[in-house]
């Protein structure tokens, strides 16, 4: 040993580190000496969980959540957990370059110690042969943590695979719900077309034959509220929509065709120059409502004139007077169902007839409604009285009730009237009342006791009287309006 000593250990006795040794940071890492010289890493962060246990937490949170999550949502979280994996995978493959470099470096370092180990004596050579154990501890902890990096990096790939499956699956899911989703689209659409070319077809056998044959209509209502129960809400209030729309340009076109057909029989009949006062305006069919209506401003006012409907049978053409029928609204009940309907207006000693251009229509799918009603012992009914011979307050809701031996009105608990059918009971249309006349009847339980009732819509209306004058002539009476004189077409 001499006093150059620190010059020749910086010169000779160390060889330089060679330049290919790449660090994978910029420094080198802390180790802590522990129990028989183990070499122990230091931790900075002890929050700071490792790989393993990182992979271990996703995994077992993405299984939690994977019975949680809708379809589309699984797909999204697979997608994102694949792409951690393979970050993952990226980060151990770096961590396996970076463990290749330190073993580089340990073994130049170990080859540097052994240099140093034969040019120094002494104490020196001791520290020598202790870092020199130092070095070769710490390879062996470096391959620990090797085995260690291995089997993460295996774990990581199994993860990854397990990702690409579930995100396969999970976009096979959402392949086969958009498939089926676009099925049932389908199937309302064709729904509606279906619908669509029934109402074109019935259009033209309107205007072929001049009645509305609307059966396919509502088979195809059935099959429209059918597909409400299939899909989503708001398809089928689109579909709803269309079919109002439809009803009303057919309603339309059947008010132009009634017009055309009136000018046609005027014409035939030669009247085409003969002015006319007044025309009959609305559906003749069950359910809707006739109104006299002015051709011009010179015509004498409704209220001046007398008015009296009559309805005429298309066998013997003889006219029966509608008692009570005496204002310038009338609408059809089902006794009128198959008979022509006319009204006689009488101004200045001058009296016009206008009639309606063919029989009174049925409803469409009444007579099958009220036949599902028979069945039952009892039809309750809600409705509002209107006008009264008594002095029960009006404006109220009340329940009708139509039984096979009586019928009763009530409020509550409390019953208004009951009566069992008899020859002094009548019910009927209302004859007048405007254009809500075809929601409402009148109903005579008995001799002193008269109700006018306003129904929830004109079918309730029909079917109450249908069905109480069937239950009726079962009891061999024949419920009809005041002064009735045909008992024998109940």
């Amino acid at each position: 040993m001499t006093r150059d000593f620190g010059d020749t250990m910086q010169k000779d006795a160390v060889p330089a580190v060679s330049a290919d040794v790449i660090f994978a940071s910029l420094r080198f890492p802390n180790y802590k000496i522990g129990a028989n010289n183990q070499i122990m890493e230091a931790k900075n962060d002890p929050k700071v969980l490792s790989m393993k246990e990182v992979v271990a937490r996703e995994t077992a949170q993405l299984l939690e959540q994977q019975k949680r999550l809708s379809v589309r949502d699984l797909a999204s979280k697979f997608e994102k957990g694949l792409a951690a994996a393979a970050k993952l995978s990226e980060e151990a493959r770096l961590r396996e370059a970076a463990s290749l470099e330190k073993h580089v470096l340990l073994k130049k370092l170990r080859d540097a110690l052994q240099s140093l180990k034969g040019r120094v004596a002494g104490r020196n050579k001791d520290d020598v042969e202790e870092a020199i154990s130092m070095v070769e501890a710490l390879a062996v902890q470096l391959t620990q943590r090797e085995g260690e990096l291995i089997q993460e990096k295996a774990e990581v790939k199994k993860l990854t695979n397990f990702l690409k499956q579930a995100s396969e699956d999970a976009k096979k899911l959402v392949d086969e719900e958009r498939a089926f989703a676009r099925f049932e689209i389908d199937n309302a659409r064709a729904a509606v077309q279906r619908v669509e070319e029934a109402l074109e077809e019935h259009d033209r056998m309107s205007r072929a034959s001049g009645k509305q044959d609307l059966e396919q209509l509502m088979k195809e209502v059935q099959e429209a509220r059918r597909i409400k129960m299939l899909h989503q809400p708001s398809k089928v209030m689109d579909m709803e929509h269309e079919l109002r729309a439809l009803r009303a340009q057919l309603a339309e076109k059947s008010r132009l065709y009634l017009r055309l057909q009136k000018e046609l029989t005027r014409t035939k009949k030669g009247e085409e120059n003969v002015p006319h006062l007044y025309e009959l305006e609305g559906t003749e069919t069950l359910g809707s409502y006739l109104q006299i209506q002015p051709c011009s401003d010179n015509t004498p006012e409704l209220s001046k004139c007398s008015i009296q409907w009559y309805r005429v049978s298309t066998e013997g053409g003889k006219r029966e007077l509608i008692s009570g029928a005496t204002k310038s609204v009338y609408a059809p009940e089902p006794f009128d169902v198959g008979r022509i309907l006319q009204v006689d207006i009488i101004s200045g000693g001058q009296q016009i007839t206008l009639s309606t251009t063919g029989p009174i229509d049925p409803a469409a799918g009444l007579g099958t409604y009220v036949e599902a009603l028979v069945r039952k012992h009892d039809t309750e009914f809600n409705v509002v009285v209107t006008q009264t011979g008594s002095d029960h307050p009006t404006e109220a809701i009340h329940i009708l009730h139509v039984g096979k031996m009586r019928m009763k009105l009530c409020k509550g608990k409390t019953t208004i009237a009951k009566e069992y059918y008899s020859s002094s009971m009548q019910l009927c249309g209302v004859r007048g009342g405007g254009n809500a006349a075809a929601q409402a009847v009148f109903w005579q339980p008995k001799q002193g006791l008269s109700f006018v009732l306003a129904f929830e819509s004109d079918r309730e209306r029909n079917a109450a009287i249908m069905l109480a004058r069937r239950f009726a002539f079962d009891c061999n009476i024949t419920l009809a309006g005041p002064d009735h004189k045909s008992p024998s077409d109940t």
